[in-house]
C-alpha cells in the first residue's frame, strides 16, 4: 500500500491566503479535485497547513486509530464552543468513559419506543400539509428531527412555540462554526455575524441548562442529586441517575449533562433532518425511483396511518434511498483529527500537532469506489447475491472506528420510517426549476428546498 501512496499538493494557493479562497467559494468542487493529486494531499489556510486523506483504506487507518488521530484542529475547537466537552467532539481520553456512560440509551431495547414518537410525530408533520401547497422540504425535515431529538432528550413531546426558536439559534451557530474554524480571527472582528453567533450559542446552551436545571431529577445542581423518577428513561433521565458512573467516580454536573444534550441535539437534529431532505429532493427529480417507492410503501403499510418499527424489515428501496442521499450528500462532509505525536501514514511522516482532514463526500464520489458516483442510484444498495456491492468501509456518513456515530442506528430508523410515512400519503415536486445546491455550513444540507404537496390516494 505505501509503496504506491504519494503525498499531492492541491493547487491554487494564494500569496497569504492559501487556499482559503476556494474553501470558501465552493469547498465541494474542491475537494473533488483532490484525489487526482496523491492519496495525502496538503492544503494551507494562512499560516495553517493541513493533510486530506483521500484514499478510503488510509482514512479507515484514521479512524480507527484515535489515540494517535485524536479529535482536533480548528473545526473542532469551534464545535467545542458549542458542545462543550460532549461525546462527539471530546478527546480520546474522555471517549470510553462518556460513551460506556451514554450506550444504554442507544441500546436495541429502546428503538421500539423511540420508533413511536418518530412514526407520531411523522404523520403530525404531514398531517399539517394541504393539497397543492408548497413547503420548505429542508425546514420541515429539520423541525420533525428536532421535535424526535428533543421527545428522545426529554422524554416529553417538543412545544413548538419553543423549539422554533431553539432551531433558529441552532441553524445560526450550524452556519457560523465552519467560517470561524476556517478564519481563526473571525471572533476577535467586531462584525453584526458575530454577534448574532455569540447570542445564539448562549441562548441555545442556556434554553438546554434550564430543562436540566428544571429536571425533577436534579437537586442542588446534578452532582450529588437525586435520579430521575422511576421508569423515566429519557436521554437526561439518564444522565441525571448516572450517580457514581460518571468520569472520575463522581455524579455528572448541570454543565457536563448540557454538554451532552447539546450535542445529541446538534447530532439528531441535523443528521436526519438532512438525509430525509435531500431524499425528497432527489425523489422529485427521479420519477420513476418514486414510483417504485410510493409501490413499495403502498404494499408494505397498507391502511396504516405511518410507518412503525415492524415495517422496516420490509421498507428495502427506503432504506436504500436514505443510504443513496446519505451517499451523495453526507451530513458530516468534512471533519478533522490532529496527531497526538509524531506517526506515519502513506510512507509519510506526519509531525506531532499535524492536522489531518477527512472527508465522506471525497470518498462517496470517487468513482473507483462508486461506478458512475453523482447518478442517484439507490440500487446500488439493493445488489443481488453474489452481484458487486458497495464498499461499506468506503460508506462513512457515521464515521467509523470507535468514534463512530452512537446514533446511527436512531437516526437511520429516523429516516426511514419518516419518509415511509410522507411517501405513503403525499407526493413532493419541486416548487421551481431552481437548481438546489447544498449548503456546505457544518453539516451539508440544502440551502432551500421549496416543493409542492400534492396529496396521494394509496395503490392509486
Amino acid at each position: 500500500m505505501n509503496a504506491r501512496c504519494t503525498y499531492g499538493v492541491a493547487p491554487g494557493a494564494l500569496p497569504l491566503l492559501g487556499h482559503a479562497l476556494p474553501l470558501v467559494r465552493d469547498p465541494l468542487a474542491f475537494l473533488d479535485a483532490l484525489p487526482g493529486r496523491g492519496d495525502l494531499v496538503q492544503v494551507r489556510v494562512g499560516p495553517l497547513r493541513a493533510v486530506v486523506v483521500c484514499d478510503p483504506e488510509l482514512t479507515r487507518r484514521v479512524l480507527r486509530d484515535d489515540q494517535t488521530f485524536d479529535k482536533g484542529g480548528p473545526l473542532y475547537e469551534r464545535i467545542r464552543e458549542v458542545t462543550g466537552n460532549g461525546l462527539a467532539s471530546c478527546p480520546h481520553r474522555d471517549h470510553r468513559a462518556q460513551r460506556r456512560l451514554l450506550q444504554p440509551a442507544f441500546h436495541s431495547a429502546r428503538m421500539a419506543a423511540y420508533a413511536e414518537v418518530m412514526s407520531r410525530q411523522a404523520r403530525v408533520t404531514t398531517g399539517a400539509w394541504r393539497d397543492g401547497g408548497t413547503i420548505d422540504a429542508a425546514d420541515e425535515m429539520l423541525a420533525l428531527s428536532a421535535r424526535i431529538t428533543v421527545s428522545a432528550m426529554f422524554g416529553a413531546e417538543a412545544d413548538d412555540a419553543r423549539l422554533a426558536p431553539l432551531l433558529d439559534d441552532f441553524t445560526t451557530v450550524v452556519a457560523g462554526i465552519p467560517r470561524r474554524a476556517l478564519v481563526r480571527a473571525a471572533d476577535r472582528l467586531p462584525m453584526p455575524g458575530n454577534r448574532r453567533y455569540e447570542r445564539a450559542r448562549s441562548r441555545l446552551r442556556a434554553a438546554i441548562g434550564r430543562v436540566v436545571a428544571g429536571h425533577p431529577g436534579a437537586s442542588d445542581g446534578a452532582s450529588g442529586g437525586r435520579t430521575g423518577p422511576d421508569g423515566d428513561d429519557d436521554l437526561l433521565s439518564l444522565l441525571l441517575a448516572a450517580g457514581r458512573d460518571g468520569p472520575d467516580g463522581r455524579a455528572l454536573s448541570e454543565s457536563e449533562i448540557t454538554d451532552q444534550l447539546v450535542t445529541f441535539f446538534a447530532a439528531g437534529t441535523e443528521t436526519s433532518g438532512s438525509a430525509l431532505a435531500w431524499s425528497l429532493h432527489l425523489l422529485g427529480g427521479h420519477p420513476e425511483v418514486a414510483r417504485r417507492l410510493r409501490a413499495e410503501v403502498d404494499a408494505v403499510l397498507g391502511t396504516a396511518p405511518a410507518a412503525t418499527l415492524a415495517h422496516l424489515p420490509d421498507l428495502r428501496l427506503t432504506a436504500a434511498v436514505v443510504n443513496e442521499a446519505l451517499r451523495l450528500y453526507p451530513p458530516a462532509w468534512l471533519l478533522t483529527r490532529t496527531t497526538t505525536g509524531d506517526t506515519s501514514i502513506g510512507g509519510h511522516v506526519l509531525p506531532s500537532g499535524t492536522t489531518v482532514i477527512y472527508s465522506a463526500y471525497l470518498l462517496h464520489r470517487r468513482p473507483d469506489l462508486f461506478p458512475d458516483p453523482e447518478r442517484f442510484d439507490p440500487d446500488r444498495w439493493l445488489a443481488a447475491p453474489g452481484a458487486p456491492a458497495p464498499p461499506r468501509t468506503a460508506f462513512l456518513p457515521f464515521g467509523s472506528g470507535p468514534r463512530k456515530c452512537i446514533g446511527d442506528v436512531f437516526a437511520l430508523t429516523e429516516a426511514a420510517l419518516a419518509l415511509a410515512t410522507v411517501v405513503a400519503d403525499w407526493e413532493l415536486r419541486p416548487a421551481d426549476g431552481r437548481r438546489v445546491r447544498p449548503a456546505p455550513r457544518l453539516v451539508l444540507s440544502p440551502h432551500r428546498l421549496p416543493m409542492i404537496t400534492a396529496a396521494r390516494v394509496r395503490g392509486g
